[in-house]
């Protein structure tokens, strides 16, 4: 990728940027939801595995497994889904629900979570750290799409949550779910009359090939 590609990106505010000594310190979590969305044309799949290749695999399965998946949500603007989303999700007894959901209609003031196709993954800037276990990863299909001020203007019917104990089990997440999103299959059947056992299927169906990818690189 050209340096011009990646300072044009910077100015357009496309890519958060701090600037010391005259150079430019990207943010990962700000590339993984960006090309998510497809605003900036780098391959997800290159961040899969960056950096944690000594560390167990991060399965989606498993994640949404302990998030669970939440069919036929209402809400009838982005205001009130977040609202419906932060009363159904599996918290630490003690996590104060108000202030979580201040903390993601933050993130949305300061710019659309949405990634296009009718997805949203609310607050990747920010991550919410609670509980001390695995990550998990909520899955919220709305009854009725709604307006989320999206890049390719597709109101937003699937709605992705990740709760992680670190910043880095966080950003493992992220870079596994942003990877899998770019699966036509499995981002068709994110729909409210998919049953959720065929929904977690589809995960585990990408975890088994990311697996076989990892036993044998090379496809041989």
């Amino acid at each position: 990728m050209s340096e011009s590609r990646i300072h044009q990106w910077i100015r357009r505010g496309v890519l958060r940027a701090n600037r010391v000594n005259d150079r430019y310190h990207l943010h990962r979590s700000d590339l993984l939801e960006q090309t998510s969305s497809g605003a900036v044309d780098v391959r997800a799949e290159i961040f899969a595995d960056l950096d944690f290749a000594a560390e167990p695999p991060v399965m989606l399965g498993e994640a949404l497994r302990a998030g669970g998946i939440f069919p036929a949500l209402e809400g009838g603007n982005k205001s009130a889904v977040l609202r419906e989303i932060v009363k159904v999700l599996a918290l630490p007894p003690d996590s104060d629900r108000e202030s979580l959901l201040q903390l993601l209609m933050a993130r949305e003031a300061m710019g659309s979570t949405a990634i296009g196709g009718g997805i949203a993954i609310p607050h990747v800037r920010r991550p919410l750290l609670l509980g001390d276990g695995r990550p998990s990863l909520s899955l919220c299909l709305l009854r009725h799409p709604v307006d989320f001020a999206a890049p390719d203007g597709l109101p937003v019917h699937a709605i992705f949550v990740i709760i992680a104990p670190t910043s880095r089990a966080h950003l493992r997440l992220l870079s596994k779910l942003s990877v899998a999103l770019h699966d036509s299959t499995l981002r068709a059947a994110l729909t409210p009359d998919s049953p959720p056992q065929s929904i977690l299927r589809e995960f585990e169906r990408i975890d088994s090939a990311s697996s076989a990818s990892l036993r044998d690189p090379d496809g041989e």
